[in-house]
């Protein structure tokens, strides 16, 4: 018999995510799982698998994300609706699992799949109130007071790149924040 090549291995790997996207689409819009679904791209961001981390999968619908129309009176000044949302998905993903467990501190994430609808991905939380975190000399800087809902201020990865920090220089107008510099930044 013939080695399988690396073409037949993802044709595979496609048609059992086909299958699990049937269940994900049926489940909950953020919820708790017991395992990464991409262990390699997991532990690339920082999952170990021990007590206090923790990953979820969350659910988000894709397409536009416009402001709505206001039903009730405003002036017109208020009416606008072509503002779009400047943050990415996984962003939003990020902030929705950590105001489901708000206990917990999101580390990262990562994107598993997508279909007509929704986008799926993954963010890897951490209870950084546990003793096996605290004594972790890898991962107890998340457990210092500067890192309180670090996903609300951007400095997670898809928070950082959302607001343009991946490049640096003098030219652009995003440092430290977008507010400052007399507003001129993104």
């Amino acid at each position: 018999m013939k080695n399988p090549t690396y073409s037949y291995i993802k044709k595979s790997i496609r048609e059992n995510l086909k299958e699990k996207l049937v269940d994900w689409r049926k489940s909950r819009a953020v919820e708790k799982i017991d395992k990464p679904t991409d262990i390699g791209r997991a532990r690339n961001l920082g999952y170990k698998d021990k007590k206090g981390f923790v990953v979820v999968r969350v659910r988000i619908i894709r397409g536009g994300r416009k402001r709505p129309r206001p039903k009730k009176g405003r002036r017109s000044k208020r009416m606008t609706v072509r503002k779009t949302l400047k943050m990415n998905y996984r962003w939003v993903a990020e902030q929705r699992a950590s105001k489901k467990f708000s206990n917990l501190e999101v580390l990262n994430s990562y994107n598993i799949a997508k279909d007509g609808i929704n986008y799926f991905f993954e963010v890897i939380m951490i209870d950084k109130n546990r003793p096996e975190i605290k004594n972790d000399k890898v991962m107890n800087w998340i457990c210092s007071g500067k890192n309180n809902k670090r996903v609300f201020r951007g400095l997670t990865s898809a928070g950082k790149k959302s607001r343009g920090l991946r490049n640096k220089s003098r030219e652009l107008k995003i440092r430290p924040g977008i507010r400052a510099r007399g507003r001129k930044g993104k």
